[in-house]
């Protein structure tokens, strides 16, 4: 499994909301410009995070965006499956009837108890989690 650019923006998204998130809402130019990202991209990007329920829209000339959550309730397994679909490290994990062999293979068996761990270390890392680690570095490396 590979994490494109939508699940690792997605996650530069929210902590750049964590980290600026004062009184006044970010726009989306000013999210852009701090992390060096397109306007388009992330603006197709932060409707996925908003329709997902980590984010809000303030409307009005001083409107963007805000986190709707606090951090430290965002998991890093909501984040990426937000963005990306959910987590399958094979096909026949997440669709068995892909697979003719599914219900006799042990390899199936194996794959589906590692995504299962795999999705289990993802939910016990949240945004705060992430973002207290962040402070420890000058620029972002996501």
């Amino acid at each position: 499994m590979k994490i494109s650019t939508k699940g690792r923006y997605g996650l530069r998204i929210l902590l750049d909301l964590a980290r600026n998130d004062g009184e006044e809402p970010r726009m989306i130019a000013d999210i852009c410009k701090a992390q060096n990202l397109s306007e388009k991209y992330v603006g197709r990007l932060i409707l996925k995070l908003r329709n997902a329920g980590m984010l809000r829209s303030v409307r009005g000339a001083r409107g963007g965006y805000k986190l709707k959550r606090m951090p430290k309730h965002i998991t890093l397994l909501e984040i990426i499956e937000t963005m990306e679909g959910a987590i399958s490290i094979v096909d026949c994990v997440s669709c068995p009837a892909k697979c003719k062999n599914s219900p006799r293979c042990a390899a199936r068996q194996i794959w589906s108890e590692l995504n299962a761990k795999l999705r289990a270390a993802l939910e016990e890392i949240t945004l705060q989690d992430v973002l207290d680690r962040q402070e420890e570095f000058s620029d972002y490396c996501i």
